[in-house]
Parts: structure tokens; sequence; C-alpha cells
């Protein structure tokens, strides 16, 4: 997998679809696949950060003490 998946997603979008030659014919994957693909992994990399937007305090008042 690409380390920056944004570069590679504007390179397909700008590439042509389909190609085909005498070696054989290549086809890309569609661009909604390419984005679903770019969410899922900002998701993984979102969940490996120790500071995952959620955080639990115990909140004591200062005449429990």
């Amino acid at each position: 997998m690409p380390e920056n998946l944004n570069n590679e997603i504007r390179e397909n979008a700008a590439g042509p679809a389909k190609a085909s030659g005498d070696a054989g014919s290549v086809e890309q994957h569609k661009l909604t696949e390419q984005i679903a693909a770019d969410k899922h992994l900002a998701g993984k990399d979102a969940v490996r950060k120790p500071n995952r937007g959620l955080r639990f305090n115990k909140i004591v008042p200062p005449s429990a003490g």
C-alpha cells in the first residue's frame, strides 16, 4: 500500500480508466472504491493514535479528600 494515498488517487483520476495494447489490457479500480479505501485506511490510522478524541476522567470534588 502506498504511504500517501491522496497522490495515488489524483494520479489514477488523471489517467485513463482502461488501457489496452499488445501485451493485454489494464483497468483501474473505480474512483468510489479508491475513496472507500482511503477512508478505511484513515480510520485505521485514527484508531492507532493515543488520543482518539474520547477521554474519560474521574472528577473528584475538593471536599472529598
